[in-house]
């Protein structure tokens, strides 16, 4: 059986490589935060999440509809779904609650624990078929549809009848009843193991009748003689012995992508669950294929933000359809690395087949997502920052596809004016195109006037908005850039708060 609640036709494999900008994405982006959320301390959660997230960027629109379907299942049937989760666990701990793994060389000792297990798996299959008799109803979603589908025609009452028969006759409470030839040296060969005879004979039989039964009685003290029928019991159940352990095996294999997949929803509903709260709004994505150049959102925002500091943060919009380039500017602390960082989010949790942090989300898929931050001083001194931030766009290009999306904050503004922007513009311009999309944050005026000058109309300018009185609102207009980004704001209120360590300065 399979669980099919990731995608339609395969299973979610969990040990998939994550990208190779896995670090990146995750530090430039604050996901360990989002994971955190998800997870809500269970470890396997975290890693799941971790791995959907991260892996999902390659799904295409039809993989995002489909888990959205079971995502809103999930949130219609929470309790359901949780209790679902429950029991694919306890199916995977009867595994971890037998105690004759170290008899499992042994074919005596793969039957007993494989028939230990299976009981175990019994019961808990027995309960999901329950779940899909009374709430199937409930699920409209493809992929609950085909798992309660499943779980109805494969779990059938005879299922469950012949399974427990098997398992009662394979415990060989009459003992074991096989035929065996001779072959050279006398030694057995084709053993055969035949079904028990469910015949009962009757005093007067065992008493009167003959029997063409020859039996041999081992001396209780006789080790040898034990060992050596120990040896004819296992020669004869080996095939069988294996043959259940194989379907032990698949079972659990059920158990292990139910509950995997299944973890991955369960994280989603405990972000859910924290971002209403918070009064957090969340909307279900709509993606585009990846050849298209789409980008439009209300309201939206950093959910890692939101996360830290337990609250509801300023969202933002932006209509950037047919855009290929947004580049934002502005004051300082005005909420522009925060909306790069609520782009890359977004897009991340849209391919994986989340709701995101906005009031609507509209995007094209993407083939690859690249950041490149600014970052610390090298605490080695083997390269200054400029060589580092040069050497990472270097892997970035050694990566990049058709249809990426880049992140640029604050991007090689580690030398002078002049040089940065130079840098910025010939990159940039590469990047454009071959009609990749990029968002940059930049303070680098003579870059950013550059690409405003010659009116392109791919691109789309947003500017951090001041108030007189140097206030923040954190968001974002579309608007010329402009050459200062009021640093001296920045100074003011620094001097306020520690008038005795900085020079006097009028309000």
């Amino acid at each position: 059986m399979k669980a099919f609640l990731m995608y339609r036709d395969r299973d979610f494999d969990a040990k998939q490589p994550l990208p190779w900008n896995e670090q990146s994405l995750r530090q430039d982006l604050a996901l360990d935060t989002l994971f955190a959320a998800m997870a809500a301390g269970d470890e396997f959660i975290f890693e799941v999440s971790k791995r959907a997230v991260l892996t999902g960027i390659h799904n295409r629109p039809d993989d995002i509809f489909y888990r959205q379907d079971v995502l809103k299942d999930c949130r219609s049937n929470p309790a359901i779904v949780r209790n679902i989760y429950r029991i694919a666990a306890e199916g995977l701990e009867s595994e971890k609650k037998n105690y004759l793994g170290f008899l499992c060389r042994y074919p005596s000792g793969i039957l007993s624990r494989s028939i230990e297990i299976l009981q175990l798996c019994v019961e808990a299959l027995r309960q999901l078929r329950n779940i899909a008799d009374e709430y199937a109803g409930r699920f409209m979603s493809d992929g609950f549809v085909t798992l309660f589908t499943t779980l109805k025609r494969e779990l059938s009452d005879d299922y469950f009848a012949t399974i427990e028969g098997h398992l009662t006759t394979l415990k060989f409470s009459d003992g074991v009843l096989m035929s065996a030839g001779l072959g050279r040296g006398n030694k057995g060969v084709n053993y055969v193991l035949h079904r028990p005879s469910n015949l009962k004979q009757g005093w007067l039989e065992r008493v009167f009748g003959r029997s063409s039964v020859y039996a041999y009685t081992i001396a209780d003290r006789d080790e040898a003689g034990a060992r050596a029928l120990s040896e004819l019991r296992d020669r004869g159940i080996d095939l069988v012995a294996n043959a259940l352990a194989q379907s032990c095996d698949h079972i659990l294999s059920f158990f292990n992508a139910l509950r995997t997949e299944l973890a991955f929803y369960i994280g989603c509903l405990n972000l859910d669950a924290r971002l209403s709260q918070l009064g957090a709004p969340v909307c279900f994505p709509v993606p585009s294929e990846a050849g298209e150049r789409r980008h439009t959102c209300q309201g939206l925002y950093d959910v890692c933000l939101a996360l830290t500091m337990k609250q509801k943060v300023v969202g933002n919009e932006l209509n950037a359809d047919d855009k290929t380039l947004v580049i934002i500017t502005g004051a300082n602390q005005g909420g522009k690395s925060t909306f790069l960082r609520s782009i890359g989010q977004a897009q991340l949790m849209m391919h994986s087949g989340m709701f995101v942090a906005a009031e609507s989300f509209s995007a094209n898929v993407c083939d690859n997502l690249f950041t490149h931050y600014r970052r610390e001083e090298d605490a080695t001194m083997s390269s200054g920052k400029l060589d580092e931030e040069l050497s990472r766009m270097n892997d970035i290009v050694n990566h990049i596809s058709p249809d990426s999306m880049l992140l640029f904050n604050e991007s090689f503004a580690a030398t002078n004016e002049r040089e940065g922007s130079e840098i910025a513009r010939q990159i940039v311009t590469a990047l454009i195109e071959q009609n990749l999309k990029v968002c940059y944050v930049t303070h680098l005026y003579d870059f950013a006037h550059s690409f405003f000058e010659r009116k392109p109309g791919n691109a789309i300018f947003l500017r951090a908005v001041r108030q007189d009185d140097g206030k923040r609102t954190y968001q974002l207009i579309e608007g010329e850039p402009l050459q200062t980004s009021y640093g001296k704001d920045l100074y003011i209120k620094m001097a306020r708060k520690n008038p005795k360590d900085n020079l006097a300065v009028s309000p």
